[in-house]
C-alpha cells in the first residue's frame, strides 16, 4: 500500500513533465518501476506504456482547449507510430533486458544533444508551413453611431493555422513511425525523440511540439499497450495508482507552456532528457 501510494503520489510530478514538455512519462517511469518498484525490464516498460495512455490523454485535452498543439501532425504522427509500436514491443520481448535499457539511453542522450543545440540558437521567427491565414476584412463602423475604435489585440502566437503539404505529412508519419517502434520497445510515449525532431525537422515552435507530440503519444501508445497486456507483462495495481497522479499533473503541465519562454523550455527538455538518461544507466548498473 506504501509503494502504491509513492506512485500516485510520484505521478504528479510525472504527469506535469508530461504536460508541459510533450512525453509520455516513460522516460521516467521506466527507470522508476526498477528500481523502487523491482520490475523486470520487460515489465517496466510494458507497465509505464499502459500508464502512459491515461496520462497523455489528459495533457491533450488540456493543449486543445488552449491551442497549444497542431492536431493535423500529431494524428499523422500518432497513425504511423501506432503501425509500428506493436512491433517494438515484440522486438523488447525477444531481446535480453540490457540491450532494451541500452536503447533507450542511447536514444534519449541524441535527443537532449539535438535539443540542447536547438536552445542554443537564438529562437527563429516560425516559417514554413506555419503561417497566418488573413481573415475577412472588419466592416466600416458607422462613424455616427459607433464608439471609437481600439487597437485590436495582436494575433497569439498559438492562433497560427498549419498548412500541411504533402511533404509535411509525410515527414510526421515518418517520425511517427520511428517513435512508434522505440515507443514499444523501451516502453516510452516517443515524445523524447517526436518533440525534438518536430522541432528540427518541420520548425513546430516548442510551445506547439508539446502539446502536438502528446497526440501522436496518445494513438501511438494504445497499439503497443494492448499488445503488452496479452503477453502479461503489465503491472495494472501499480499502473493505475501512478495514472491516479499523473492524470492531473498533465493537465497542470499543459496549460504552464504558454507561461514559459520557449529558449527556456527547450532547456529544460534537453536538461530533462539527460537525467533520464543517466538515471537509466545508473539504474541497470545498479540492478546488474
Amino acid at each position: 500500500m506504501t509503494l502504491l501510494i509513492f506512485a500516485a503520489i510520484a505521478g504528479i510530478g510525472v504527469g506535469l513533465l508530461s504536460g508541459l514538455l510533450g512525453v509520455g512519462g516513460g522516460t521516467i517511469m521506466v527507470p522508476l518501476f526498477r528500481l523502487v518498484f523491482g520490475m523486470s525490464p520487460v515489465g517496466a516498460t510494458a507497465t509505464s506504456l499502459f500508464t502512459i495512455i491515461p496520462t497523455s490523454l489528459s495533457g491533450v485535452t488540456k493543449h486543445l482547449k488552449n491551442r497549444t498543439c497542431l492536431a493535423k501532425v500529431g494524428l499523422l504522427a500518432g497513425i504511423g507510430g501506432a503501425l509500428l509500436s506493436p512491433i517494438g514491443v515484440l522486438a523488447a520481448n525477444a531481446s535480453p533486458g540490457w540491450m532494451v535499457m541500452a536503447a533507450a539511453a542511447l536514444v534519449i542522450i541524441y535527443s537532449s544533444y539535438t535539443m540542447f543545440r536547438k536552445a542554443m540558437k537564438a529562437p527563429k521567427p516560425e516559417k514554413g508551413f506555419l503561417s497566418k491565414r488573413p481573415g475577412p476584412a472588419p466592416a466600416a463602423p458607422d462613424a455616427s453611431t459607433a464608439p471609437a475604435a481600439t487597437p485590436a489585440p495582436a494575433t497569439p502566437a498559438t492562433d497560427v493555422i498549419p498548412t500541411v503539404t504533402l511533404l509535411i505529412a509525410l515527414k510526421a508519419a515518418g517520425i511517427g513511425v520511428l517513435a512508434g517502434f522505440m515507443s514499444g520497445y523501451v516502453g516510452v510515449g516517443g515524445g523524447f525523440l517526436m518533440v525534438p525532431m518536430f522541432v528540427s525537422l518541420l520548425g513546430i515552435p516548442m510551445r506547439l511540439a508539446s502539446g502536438t507530440s502528446l497526440i501522436a503519444v496518445c494513438i501511438l501508445a494504445i497499439p503497443g499497450a494492448l499488445t503488452q497486456c496479452v503477453l502479461g507483462n503489465v503491472d495494472f495495481l501499480v499502473g493505475i495508482a501512478m495514472a491516479v497522479g499523473t492524470i492531473p499533473g498533465a493537465r497542470w503541465g499543459a496549460g504552464l507552456v504558454k507561461k514559459v519562454p520557449e529558449r527556456t523550455l527547450r532547456f529544460i527538455f534537453a536538461g530533462f532528457l539527460l537525467v533520464m538518461a543517466v538515471v537509466l544507466i545508473g539504474n541497470e548498473l545498479l540492478l546488474a
